[in-house]
């Protein structure tokens, strides 16, 4: 059974860092391309960052240079490093998985709160 549970999420200023984590279990982890995503209040989910199985990494746009994604292959777990946060970053985060033959469907945690505020 797939399970992915992010943690890390909180209230900070503007300016302010948050490490996001994605415990993962039920599949073979350290194969996996990894994603996160967020969804703001009234707007569809975005894509934030995604990391291979190699470590390669891409960034949306409005994050690079401020956000880090990196894994763990030993605790099944892959991190968001967020610094330089903005208001507009304000959002729910969700860990990400795709899986099927043609990687049709996608598996997500039950997301964890970012909230940028002064």
């Amino acid at each position: 059974q797939v399970q992915l549970v992010e943690s890390g999420g909180g209230s900070v200023q503007p300016g302010g860092s948050l490490r996001l984590s994605c415990a993962a279990s039920g599949f073979t982890f350290s194969s996996a391309v990894m994603r996160w995503y967020r969804q703001a209040p009234g707007k569809g989910r975005e894509l934030v960052a995604m990391i291979t199985s190699a470590g390669g990494t891409d960034y949306a746009d409005s994050v690079k240079g401020r956000f880090t994604i990196s894994r763990d292959n030993v605790k099944n777990t892959v991190y968001l490093q967020m610094n330089s946060l903005k208001p507009e970053d304000t959002a729910v985060y969700y860990c990400n998985r795709r899986y099927g033959p043609a990687f049709q469907y996608d598996s997500y945690g039950q997301g964890t709160q970012v909230t940028v505020s002064s």
